[in-house]
């Protein structure tokens, strides 16, 4: 996500502390926060996809995706 996105996401959550936000605003802070989480899930699921478990005998196997 590129960091104008993040700095607005921050922006706005300032602007909801002191005062009340339009529903234009509440709308786009939903839709940056989206945005923001899928991209999360994106980055951690690639980590996780590139992590291997290294056993105490040495054997290394990859973690396994849960049901």
């Amino acid at each position: 996500m590129e960091q104008a996105k993040i700095d607005r996401i921050n922006e706005l959550a300032r602007k909801a502390k002191t005062e009340s936000l339009t529903e234009a605003e509440r709308a786009e802070q939903k839709a940056l926060r989206d945005e923001y989480i899928a991209d999360f899930r994106r980055s951690f699921a690639a980590q996780l996809d590139n992590t291997v478990i290294q056993r105490p005998d040495g054997s290394r196997e990859p973690l396994k995706k849960s049901k």
